[in-house]
Formats: structure tokens, sequence, C-alpha cells
């Protein structure tokens, strides 16, 4: 069993809705389904960030071996649609789904990999390496360790394609 403390449940809601993709205009209209807000210097340098999520969950499974231990899990589909507020000034942001996958393994040194393809937001705090605040929207491929200590620090290992930092556009 994976346990769960404050700070893993707060990364993990995060890294969870972050790994859906961003809005569809049909759906910009509807409530969100989930709303989170980040205070300025986790998500963003400056400001506030709340981030908004509407429809399409993704499909999850969590592989386990003989004794019940996670050994991978894997995330994919079309994702939902996202909508990034400044909370300061008011600009937003909207992303439409376009597909996206993880594939997290879970490494016996307590450690985790995650291979995050196709169109994945990910948010970098202080704490990780390298250190945000930076939230970048990602198309192509994005390879990651999760630390094993507590902390739930993200190190990059690997990133191809192209970016687009949400933060610089809605400064």
């Amino acid at each position: 069993m994976i346990a769960m403390n404050r700070t893993w449940s707060t990364r993990l809601l995060v890294a969870s809705i972050l790994a859906f993709q961003s809005a569809a205009d049909a759906l910009a209209q509807t409530p969100p389904d989930v709303v989170v807000d980040l205070p300025a210097g986790l998500a963003c340098p400056g400001f506030d960030l709340r981030i908004e999520v509407r429809g399409a969950p993704q499909q999850n499974r969590l592989f386990t071996d003989r004794n019940g231990n996670p050994v991978c899990f894997i995330s994919a589909g079309r994702g939902s649609a996202l909508t990034f507020v400044n909370l300061f000034s008011g600009s937003s942001l909207s992303l439409q789904p376009n597909g996206s996958g993880t594939h997290t393994q879970f490494n016996a040194d307590g450690t985790q990999t995650v291979a995050a393809t196709g169109h994945n937001v990910i948010v970098m705090f202080p704490s990780d390496n390298p250190p945000g605040p930076t939230t970048v929207q990602y198309i192509g491929r994005v390879l990651f360790t999760i630390s094993a200590d507590g902390s739930f620090m993200f190190t990059f290992r690997q990133v191809s394609g192209t970016q687009l930092d949400i933060c610089a556009a809605l400064g």
C-alpha cells in the first residue's frame, strides 16, 4: 500500500490534475469539477495560480506484483479542459484536451520514475530539481523521478518537444 500524507496528497492531486489536458470550448462554459489554488511562489513567481479542471478524466490502471505491491501505474486518455488564472491580475489561459499519458514505475528504492507523453502540464515547486516555481505545458515527452524520502521532490531527467510557460503567459 502507498502511504499518504498531506504533502503527498497535495502533490498527487496536482500531478493528477496536471496529467489531464486543457480546455475545450464546450467545457469552458461549465463549472469546474476541481479547483486548486496555489500560493505565489509555489507554482508561479509573483502571483497566486488557480487551476480549474473540467471533464474527461483519464483512464487509470495500477499494476501490482503477486504480493499486492504496486509495480507501475498507467494513466492515459484525451484529458480534461484546464483553465489557469492569475489571481492577482485576473488574466486566464485555457488549453484544449489533446491527449496525454503517464507511466509511473515504482522502484525498489522507493523512488518513482514517471514518463509523461503527449500534452502534459507539470508544476515544479521550489523544492524540485530544477527548482520552481514554474508551471509549464509540455507537448512531447518528459521523464522525471519522484523522491522516496517523504519530500516528494520531482527531478527532471529528460525533456523533448515543445514547451509553453504558463506563468509567463499569465504574467
